[in-house]
């Protein structure tokens, strides 16, 4: 089983306990499966620092120096969950992190599938 650190927007923790992204993590579904990656052990769960997003690199980086060996993005910034509007910065975020972690490093662009659900 790897480990996983999830990175989240922090406009909307206010809104979103996580709940879907431990639960997506705990059953290696949603990107977690369409990865390959499947069923991981969360050792982190950090917010973004707020927009644009640039201390989501230092946390990734903590989150692997931790033990973390995928990041995975979660829906608030990748999907756009609970608020409809994802992160117009993930792109940047994704390659800033690749930079710092390495290209082979996994990182993962959403968690759980948007839907009306809670998340």
């Amino acid at each position: 089983m790897k480990k996983l650190g999830i990175i989240r927007c922090q406009q909307t923790e206010d809104m979103c306990p996580g709940t879907r992204d431990f639960t997506t993590a705990k059953e290696g579904t949603g990107s977690l499966a369409e990865s390959g990656i499947g069923q991981c052990e969360v050792v982190g769960f950090v917010s973004c620092g707020g927009c644009p997003g640039k201390k989501a690199v230092t946390r990734a980086a903590m989150l692997k120096e931790r033990g973390a060996e995928v990041i995975m993005l979660a829906s608030c910034i990748g999907k756009g969950t609970p608020i409809g509007f994802p992160c117009p910065n993930k792109g940047l975020m994704v390659k800033a992190i690749k930079a710092k972690l390495g290209e082979d490093f996994p990182v993962l662009e959403y968690s759980h599938e948007a839907s009306a659900k809670k998340c």
